[in-house]
Parts: structure tokens; sequence; C-alpha cells
């Protein structure tokens, strides 16, 4: 790799490039569904490949290719520089300038116990198996779905600054789920979470502490119980959000409009731009004060840690609210120059064929210091929902409404009758005003989304959200019609 980089990063500056970098990428993946007693997908998949970034008189150019000859990378660092000469032509905005970046040398690999690839085929299957037996112990659950995945990705980075960097990272996960049908009545129930359970930087030691067999019955249940639930009300009152739900709240009102490049308007098209905009740094009440959110790269196990971006730049923990106050976005070299600040290392890209782009890491609320228990008795009259089930928000990122797959009522400081179909809404900042109570260290949990959609050409990000049960005061919830 060091010669292949040498070679690629001196073609580019022989052709007139001010800057350039490369990736190198390879990647692996593995993914095993098991959907009524039968192996529904079996998936495998490797890619390797390079992609070389370059700047000329402020304008980027990028070019990839699968092909390792000599020829094929010089004449690719060529293409990225003819690129990036072409776009001076149609430049609008000022030209790049990017923030300095001291040469590093390093290498870094996530830790993993046990390799899922090394693990057996037949054992992953088995497991899936047994937990899809024991989903449909009940003839009311019409569809049981048992999955895992695994990932790895290594990459080499080497720039014209100097730098030379060789990443490995590897992330397991799984998770169940039963559909239960009745007289046209559909409920699911899922574990850990929904949409594919729960994804850690970790290896095969995740999946067994996960014990999918062991939590399936009881996720049937559920299932089974929400057919003839009651309906969830609606009306105004007090919400408590299990730590999973508030993770993808965190995600959608949170991570989103914090990214940099959506606020200058460039990630307009996909997904929208962002109601945060730059006059507000520093002064805009975001949330209560028990709103403490931190970006953070550095927390082991999070699908949003490394130790180096895609930029080169070092993972680090980054203030984002403090107690409510609007600190920081998440910022590229490029985009960090135009406010005057250091990146803060959220560059990445899926694959060795795409540009970095902002990206979340870990976004985290911070713990607080109830217990779920002591927050449930000190609520006269409330619900506590738990586990996505759907989400809408505008693309400004302030109107939203997400639906759970199962809610409880609280009563006089006791849970009480389970109802289905709850759902909730908001505008963002007077959403986390309403925070007044966030559990702590012991039930915070860094939950990982493997499937973060941005970017065009589409790119699918891994990220992580580390959250608690936590309480919103006067709600609106039971929207919608079902």
């Amino acid at each position: 790799m060091p010669d292949l980089t040498r070679l690629a990063l001196e073609r580019a500056r022989e052709s007139g490039a001010d800057y350039a970098d490369i990736r190198v990428v390879e990647d692996k993946s593995e993914s095993i569904h098991v959907k009524n007693g039968i192996v529904s997908a079996l998936r495998s998949s490797e890619s390797k490949g390079f992609g070389i970034r370059v700047l000329y008189q402020g304008a980027w150019g990028f070019a990839s290719s699968s092909r390792f000859e000599e020829d094929e990378v010089k004449s690719v660092a060529e293409m990225a520089v003819k690129i990036a000469k072409a776009s001076t032509l149609a430049r609008k905005e000022r030209p790049v300038e990017l923030t300095p970046l001291p040469a590093v040398r390093d290498s870094w690999t996530s830790k993993v116990v046990k390799d899922p690839f090394e693990v057996k085929l037949e054992d992953k299957i088995a497991t899936l198996l047994e937990s899809d037996r024991l989903l449909r112990t009940d003839p009311k659950v019409r569809v049981a779905d048992s999955e895992m995945g695994f990932w790895r990705e290594k990459t080499t980075f080497a720039s014209t600054e100097g730098s030379f960097i060789e990443q490995e990272i590897t992330e397991s996960g799984g998770g169940v789920s039963a559909t239960a049908v009745d007289q046209g009545e559909l409920q699911r129930r899922s574990y850990p979470a929904a949409f594919g359970g729960d994804v850690s930087q970790a290896g095969y030691e995740w999946i067994e502490g996960l014990d999918l067999a062991g939590q399936a019955e009881r996720t049937a249940r559920e299932a089974v119980a929400l057919l003839s639930a009651k309906q969830c009300p609606s009306g105004t009152t007090d919400l408590i959000l299990e730590s999973s739900q508030l993770g993808l709240q965190i995600h959608e009102s949170c991570g989103h409009p914090i990214e940099l490049d959506r606020v200058f308007g460039t990630e307009a098209s996909y997904a929208g731009t962002s109601f945060l905009t730059t006059e507000k740094l520093g002064n805009f009440r975001y949330g209560s004060d028990k709103v403490n959110i931190v970006a953070d790269a550095t927390i082991p196990g999070g699908l949003g840690s490394f130790k180096y971006d895609d930029e080169g730049v070092a993972g680090r923990r980054t203030v984002i609210m403090d107690h409510g106050l609007f600190k920081n976005y998440l910022t590229s070299r490029e985009t960090a120059a135009e406010l005057g600040q250091e990146s803060n290392g959220t560059m990445r890209a899926d694959g060795w064929n795409r540009l970095p782009i902002i990206r979340m890491t870990n976004i985290n609320l911070e713990p607080g210091d109830w217990t779920l228990d002591e927050m449930i008795k000190d609520t006269k009259d409330g619900i506590y929902m738990s586990t996505n089930r759907s989400w809408s928000i505008d693309d400004k990122r302030l109107n939203f409404q997400f639906g759970t797959e199962v809610a409880w009522e609280i009563k006089d400081g006791a849970l009480g009758a389970m109802l289905k179909n709850p759902t909730y809404t908001g505008i963002t900042p007077q959403f986390w005003g309403s925070l007044d109570a966030v559990a702590g260290k012991r039930e915070w949990h860094l939950w990982g989304l493997p499937n973060c959609g941005k970017g065009e050409p589409p790119q699918t990000a891994h990220v992580g959200h580390g959250a608690a049960p936590s309480r919103f005061r006067n709600v609106r919830v039971g929207v919608g019609k079902w």
C-alpha cells in the first residue's frame, strides 16, 4: 500500500493538484435472515478499490477504481485532477480552503474478542432457527424474523501532507421480531430494537450477549398481547421514552440538524437542510438544561467510533449541546474553515468509490441522575413508549412525528395497561425544551444504527446514539389514524 499510495499522490501532484489524498478500502460483509423456519436470505460480499480526491485552485476532483495496476492508478489520479480543473469553470462559491492538519502515521484496529467471520455458518443459522422456533409458539404470530449481520472495513489513507493511516473496523449485530395477526389487526414487537436489532463495533461475542433465543418468547407474547391492547389515547400528556426510541429521536432531531454541510445547503436535495443556521451558534437554546449532547468518536463499541476520519482528522469528543445551549456543529476541514474553526473529524465515505461527506459519529445524550422507576413513580399521568415503528420529520428537522411498537399507561406513579399504535409529535426546540428527567449510567445504552442515508449518489453510514430513558412534559400523543 505505501508504494501504491505514493504513486497516486506523486502523479496527482505532477498533474497540477495543490492537494491530494487517497483511500484504499477493503470491505467484507455477511448477513443471514431466517423467516418462518426458513433461511430466507444469506448474503456475503467483498469489495476492494481506491478513491483519489484532489484540490486544484480551490475546486474538488474525485475518481476511483477497483483495478490496482500501476497504469490504472496513474490514470485515476490524472482523471481526478482533470475533473478538479473542470470544476473550477463552474465554481460559484469562493475557493475551497482546508483547515491545517499535522501529518500522522498510525494504525488502529477495533476490539474483537471472537472474529465473526471465523464462526461456523451452521452455528449462526442454528441460533437464528432456534430463535425463530420460539417466536412462533403462538399461532397468532404469522411472521417471525431473526437476523444477523457482520461487517469489516480495512482502510488505508494517505495524503500529500504526509499522513499515512491504516484502520480496521469490525461490527456485529442482530435482532428478532414477531408479527401477530388476528381479526384484521396486525402488531409487531422487536428485540432488542426495531429494523434489524442492535449493532456494535465488536465481534461475535456481541451476538452471544444479545441472547436472541432467550428473548424470543417474550417478544412474541407482547406482539400477541398488542392485538387486544387499548388504543393509545389522543391528547397532551407526559411522555417517557425508552432508550432505543430516544436514540432515533436524537438521530433525526439533533444529529442531522448539526451537520454543517446541511446548514450551508450543500446537502439539500436528498435529505433536506437545517433550521440550525450559523447565527444560532453559541447562543441558541436547543432545549432544557437537562439536554447535554456530545459527538464522541472515541467511545468503545460505537458504530460512529474510529481513530481517524476519512480526511485523516483524529476522532474526538465534541460538546454539541451544553445544558440546552447549542455549542458546535459536525464539521469537515472545508466547512470548519468557513467558521474559522478546526475540523472535529466527522468526514466519512461509504466505500472506496464515494467522496467523504459529513456524517454523525456517536451522538449521545449524556446520562442524568434519575432511574426509570423513579421517573414512573414521579409521573401522575403519562405514557411510556418503546421501540420505534415509524418516523417522519420535515427537511428543516423541525416538525416531527414518531410511532412506536408499544406503550403503557402511567397512572399515579405506576405502569398500567398496554397501549397499541402509540404516536407522538412535536417541534424540535419545544420538544427538547420539555425534557426534565434523564436516567443514569446504569440504564444508558449505546445503540448502533447501520442505515443512515445521506448524499447523492446515496451513501449509508453506520452511526451510534447513546441514551437512557427520559421524560418529556406535555407532549402531544395519539395523532394519526389507524
